[in-house]
């Protein structure tokens, strides 16, 4: 591996150590819903995004409750004995893809049939700390 090759891989896992991910894989939502809910907590912080979601009567809302809480409990994996207050998490990206989609017909008048899409999504989110962006820019 040569030297600038070397250099970059090295700053990319210094990267992936400050950053926190959680997935959740085929969900059974359609992406447009869960992409309702997400842009409710992009970027917002940890704790904030976490009330938000709690209260939020949607199925998708619930699920995506959960992953934040899955990201979280990665975070104190890796930062054990350290207060999460004092770290000022925050949600530093999350995605939406479209993910399988289950074909079914329903039958519809003189013989014909009309195709059912029923859709599920991957969600991916990223937690990062404040307190690093902030000695990143210095």
């Amino acid at each position: 591996m040569g030297s600038r090759k070397q250099i970059s891989a090295d700053v990319r896992k210094e990267a992936r150590k400050k950053s926190f991910v959680a997935s959740l894989n085929n969900c059974p939502t359609s992406p447009r819903k869960m992409r309702l809910m997400v842009d409710l907590v992009r970027g917002r912080d940890v704790e904030s995004a976490l009330n938000i979601l709690k209260f939020k009567p949607n199925d998708a809302a619930g699920r995506l409750y959960k992953l934040v809480l899955s990201a979280l409990a990665n975070w104190q994996e890796k930062n054990e004995g350290v207060r999460m207050e004092d770290h000022n998490l925050y949600i530093k990206s999350i995605m939406v893809d479209s993910a399988r989609m289950l074909k079914r017909i329903r039958p519809a008048p003189q013989g014909r049939a009309h195709r059912i899409r029923k859709r599920s999504n991957h969600v991916t989110v990223v937690l990062a700390s404040r307190e690093d962006k902030i000695a990143d820019t210095e």
